[in-house]
């Protein structure tokens, strides 16, 4: 397979998740979160994460999510109590039902589009805390640039709190003859490419733009951050799925694969 330009399959993922905004959208848990956001106290977080931002703390603090999508996530940092909340996405799709959705918040958070690897000059050093939630890691092609940027958003003394899939499940294809076989080197480095459009269930049987895939190991993910002094404070792996409820065949098993981790690094 001949592999994209990072700038080739960073602008094909922008334009396949441009076009999978509108099956979002259709999806029952938009009307769910249409009305929930309209309270103060309006939280889609999970008990995990929720843990991991309050022992960081969120209180008071400027944060940053980058990958917003649809601004759920960043309304949700208000119920935590965020002074000011930041979304970036490089979908302007998905930013429009981020700011739809705040129209309805009492809560006032910025949404920017941006790509990580162009965030705009005034994002530098403004931030007590980022924020990086299931799925981003994986599209970007250069780990190691990527946290460059993250860094470079965040004050000295700043963390960054990573609540991710585990790079394990790629190794594992839910929908394979044989979903417990090992489908994949846990080492790969070629992208998994799909041409349909992304949606979290099921499958939408159109052609879109393809969208590219990265696999990163835990060791890729450490050292990358580690490289931008950035300091590893906190790091948990947990035996449940963050994911498309597809991986939840894997929860519950007498021998257990770790299915995510949480993350904190901290700016020296």
């Amino acid at each position: 397979m001949e592999l994209p330009t990072k700038e080739n399959a960073i602008a094909s993922n922008r334009e396949a998740w441009n076009d999978s905004a509108r099956h979002h959208k259709d999806s029952p848990e938009w009307q769910v979160h249409w009305n929930a956001v309209a309270h103060a106290d309006f939280s889609c977080l999970d008990d995990t994460l929720t843990g991991v931002l309050t022992e960081v703390g969120v209180d008071g603090k400027d944060v940053v999510q980058l990958g917003c999508n649809n601004g759920r996530e960043s309304l949700s940092l208000f119920a935590l109590g965020a002074r000011l909340v930041v979304g970036v996405d490089q979908s302007v799709a998905f930013l429009e039902q981020a700011r739809e959705l705040a129209s309805r918040s009492p809560h006032a958070p910025t949404f920017i589009e941006a790509d990580i690897h162009h965030l705009p000059g005034e994002l530098h050093e403004r931030f007590d805390v980022a924020l990086i939630t299931i799925g981003v890691l994986g599209w970007m092609p250069d780990i190691g640039e990527f946290f460059r940027h993250v860094a470079k958003a965040l004050k000295p003394g700043g963390a960054l709190v990573v609540y991710e899939t585990h790079p394990f499940l790629e190794m594992f294809d839910p929908e394979a003859a044989d979903p417990y076989g090992l489908a994949s080197s846990y080492f790969r480095r070629e992208p998994f490419v799909q041409n349909e459009p992304i949606v979290y269930e099921g499958k939408v049987e159109q052609q879109a733009a393809p969208s590219y895939w990265f696999a990163h190991t835990l060791g890729d993910i450490f050292s990358a951050a580690i490289a931008v002094g950035l300091q590893i404070s906190h790091f948990k792996e947990y035996p449940h799925s963050n994911r498309e409820e597809l991986y939840d065949r894997y929860q519950q098993q007498a021998a257990q694969l770790p299915m995510c981790f949480t993350c904190v690094a901290v700016k020296r």
